[in-house]
C-alpha cells in the first residue's frame, strides 16, 4: 500500500518514512502542500499522513481535494482545541491526532484506517500479525520475535526480492552493527519451523517469499 507523508519538519518527514516503510508500506514524502498534491497526482495514494500547517497549501486545503480521489486522509497537528478537530473531520478527513504523538499509535491507527488484516493464510500456514505468532496446521511453532519480524517482512512483499542489507535495516533496524549473514541464519531456522518451501534463495541477490502453493 501506498502512503504519502507531508509535513514541514524534514526529521518528523524522515523518521515516520522509516517507521511506515518498516511496516511494508511504500513511502511518499512532501515537505508542503503543492507537492503533497502533485505526488498525489502521479501515483495511486492509499493513505495521506498530512500535517496541518504547511507551506503553499495547508494540510486541510490538501485533504479537501484529496477526498475528491477517495483517498484516506490523516491530520496531524500541533491545535489543541476540539473546534480545530471537528472542523478537520467536516473537511473530510478520517482520522485527527494531536502532535507529539507515539509513532506506533499513528501505525496503529493507519492500519485501521487501511483495514489491515489482523491474520494472514496461505497453504497451511497462518501469521498472526498481531500476536506475533505463526501457525501451521493450528500449531503454534514457536517462532522468536526477530524469526517473526523476519517472516513478516518478506510477507508484505511477497513475490519481491529482498536483499540482506534491506531485511537488516527493516527487522534489526537501521543502526544495527553485525554480520550481514545473521540474515541467512535466521532465514534458516525459520524454513525449519514453516518448512523449506516458502523462502526461496536467489543466489548472490537475496530471499523473496513465494505463494505458489496457495
Amino acid at each position: 500500500m501506498n502512503i504519502l507523508i507531508a509535513d514541514d519538519d524534514i526529521d518528523m518527514v524522515t523518521i515516520l518514512k522509516l517507521y511506515y516503510e518498516k511496516e511494508g508500506f511504500t513511502v511518499f514524502t512532501a515537505l508542503d502542500g503543492e507537492e503533497a498534491l502533485e505526488l498525489a497526482y502521479q501515483h495511486s495514494i492509499d493513505l495521506a499522513v498530512l500535517d496541518w500547517m504547511m507551506p503553499k497549501l495547508s494540510g486541510i486545503e490538501v485533504c479537501r481535494e484529496l477526498k475528491q480521489r477517495a483517498v484516506k486522509v490523516l491530520i496531524l497537528t500541533a491545535k489543541s482545541e476540539d473546534e480545530d478537530e471537528l472542523r478537520a473531520l467536516e473537511m473530510g478527513a478520517d482520522e485527527y491526532i494531536r502532535k507529539p504523538f507515539e509513532a506506533r499509535i499513528l501505525l496503529m491507527r493507519s492500519k485501521k484506517l487501511l483495514k489491515a488484516e489482523d491474520t494472514i493464510s496461505f497453504g497451511s500456514l497462518r501469521v498472526d500479525t498481531t500476536g506475533g505468532k505463526i501457525y501451521e496446521d493450528g500449531r503454534d511453532v514457536g517462532v522468536t520475535s526477530k524469526e517473526f519480524e523476519l517472516m513478516k517482512c518478506l510477507l508484505d512483499h511477497k513475490g519481491k526480492i529482498l536483499n540482506r542489507k534491506t531485511l537488516l535495516d527493516r527487522v534489526w533496524g537501521y543502526d544495527y552493527i553485525g554480520e550481514e549473514r545473521t540474515v541467512d541464519t535466521h532465514i534458516r531456522r525459520l524454513r525449519e519451523k514453516i518448512g523449506e518451501d516458502w523462502i526461496k534463495t536467489h543466489r548472490g541477490m537475496g530471499y523473496s517469499l513465494e505463494m505458489k502453493h496457495e
